[in-house]
Order: C-alpha cells, then structure tokens, then sequence
C-alpha cells in the first residue's frame, strides 16, 4: 500500500501546472462533517476481503471481535460470493470496493471483470491482470481502467451489495492523472464517496516528503469531490505493511500482537486533528494461505492487534472518534 503515495508523485507535473498558490483551509473536512475542531476521526480499514476465505475470515473477526470499523472487497477474485452472502446477513458492516486492477501473486492470479476482450491493456499473457502498478499504467488506457472500475461497480449492485466507499487496491488508480480522474469521475457520478486524502495530508507528507506544490494540486481535487456531494478525507495512514515481524516473533502469535498493536498505538498519537483513514490487511492464515502469499504473518498481525484490548484502551485514552464511510456520507448529506 505504500504504492498509493508513491504514485502521487507521478500527478505532480500535471497538477502543479497552472495551480496558483493557495493558502490551507483552517478547517479540516472533519470539521465541514460537524465534528470538534480537535477531533481526530479515524476509519480503521481492512483492505482485500474477497480475496481468499482466509481474509474474509480476518475482517470478519477484526471488525465483530476487535475495533476495525470499515473493509473494502476485491470484486474480481474468488471469495466474493461468500463475503456478500455474509453482508446479506450484517448489513450494519461498513464495505466498499477495494477496486482491483492488478493481480500481485504468482500462484493466484484473476482477469478483470470486464472481460479479457473488453480491457486487453489491463490484461497479461495469463489473461490475468497485471502483477504491478507500473506495467498496468504502461499498457491500460484510461478508457480501459474506467471500464473495469465501473464493470466491478455493477457487478457489485447486481449482486444486491451497495458500496459505502470505493478505494484502489495497491494504490494503481493513484498511478496517473488520468486513473485518477476517472477513479474521482466514477465516484461522484454513482454518489459512492471515494477514498482519497485531500485535507492537510499531514502524515503523508511527512512520511513521503512530497512537494507542497503537489499537495495544493491534490487539495484541489478534493474541493472538486466535496462540491460533488462526497465526504473528503484530510489524511491517510497506510505504512501497517511495512511493519514486517521478524522470524521468532512471527511464529509467536503473543508476541506478533504485541508487536503489531505496538506501532498501532505508535501510529495513533501521529495522527492529526481531521478524519484520517488507517490501512490494514487483517487475514486469518490457514495453512493454504502461505500458497497464495508469504504475507500472512503480518496480515494475521493486523488482525491480533485489532481485537487486542491493549489497542481500544489506547483508543479511549487518546479520545479517537472511530467512523464509518456510510456515517460520513450520512452527514455529508446533511451539509
């Protein structure tokens, strides 16, 4: 995930070209939303449900046992039926598309939705979809890339599951200007807000040392997703990833929950006045799981950290606010 930064580089040229100077807003969209000016409001997101039965076990868990409050699905992949089946059943869960344009793993591959003739520039010679977000942006054309996020839009509708939000798996709608103007246009057309931190980006800035001029450019954008209608995130905190166990602690599930709920409580006391989505991957590895990925250690750490309450302990004392995307759609409606 730390792909979805790292691409906002490639918008820098583009945006910064005819933006004029702007000062920042005082007021976070938190506060546009009705929420205190010092009010640090946070979605805490499971990413990649319907990838495998072992992540949708893991988001179920981390959202009805533990404190995440949002996931997003992958509609390409194999899982997807069950994890609809069960939001039939809760639809009180916060779920958006965790819109898919690329297919990472060697052994565990899946085409677009659209179709292999409908999008032949997002496609490898596999037939699957490519494996990384640079060669998706080197061969699909923004009319393929809105072809496909709009094909898993209507398979979601179709399947009778509304999306509260939409986001991009591996940051590849983050890739090009003109990804991301039709992930934004895609959007505010369906009214299902969109994931992207156009507020004081103060994490992301720190953390990615991007070029002020370049957050003006991305601010711009979200004055266009507000002005549609949509809720707009001030900040985004996606480096959970990263934070990679060593050996011992990986087969110590005591230990990897300490670990994880750790820098949790670290990344907690970073976070700035404003709404602020953090990133997770929270799975529940079988032992097939390590076929698919080699991830699963850290993805299970997300998961222990989540249901640990060590971690809603420093949730309470830190006075974060957690929130969902269909709530913040709810009072960006009453705005």
């Amino acid at each position: 995930m730390k792909r979805i930064v790292k691409c906002f580089g490639a918008l820098a040229f583009l945006l910064i070209s005819g933006t004029k100077s702007f000062a920042q807003e005082d007021s976070t969209y938190a506060q546009k939303l009705g929420y205190p000016k010092d009010a640090k409001v946070v979605i805490l997101h499971v990413d990649d449900v319907g990838m495998s039965f072992d992540s949708n076990e893991g988001a179920i868990n981390a959202i009805t046992q533990g404190v995440a409050n949002s996931c997003s699905v992958m509609m390409p992949c194999s899982w997807v039926p069950a994890f609809v089946h069960y939001l039939k059943q809760h639809p009180q869960i916060d779920a958006g598309l965790h819109l898919t344009l690329t297919s990472e793993w060697k052994e565990y591959r899946w085409p677009p939705v659209a179709g292999v003739k409908a999008v032949p520039g997002l496609v490898d010679q596999e037939g699957a979809l490519w494996p990384s977000v640079e060669e998706v942006v080197k061969h699909a054309s923004a009319d393929e890339v809105e072809m496909e996020i709009r094909a898993q839009v209507e398979k979601a509708l179709k399947m009778g599951f509304l999306p509260t939000h939409l986001d991009s798996h591996m940051g590849t709608l983050f890739g090009s200007l003109p990804f991301i103007q039709r992930y934004l246009k895609v959007g505010m057309e369906y009214k299902i807000p969109v994931m992207f931190p156009a507020g004081h980006a103060s994490l992301i800035q720190v953390h990615n040392k991007l070029d002020p001029q370049l957050v003006q450019g991305i601010r711009l954008l979200g004055k266009q997703l507000w002005a549609s209608g949509l809720p707009v995130l001030d900040d985004l905190y996606n480096a959970s990833y990263g934070w990679e166990p060593d050996a011992i602690t990986a087969e110590d599930t005591k230990k990897l929950q300490a670990f994880k709920t750790a820098h949790y409580i670290e990344a907690l006391k970073e976070i700035k006045p404003g709404l602020t989505m953090i990133i997770m991957h929270c799975t529940q590895p079988s032992p097939i799981f390590k076929n698919i990925s080699e991830s699963g250690p850290t993805r299970q750490g997300d998961l222990l950290a989540m249901i640990d309450p060590a971690l809603k302990k420093a949730l309470e004392e830190q006075k974060i606010v957690l929130v969902t995307w269909r709530e913040l759609m709810e009072r960006r409606k009453g705005r």
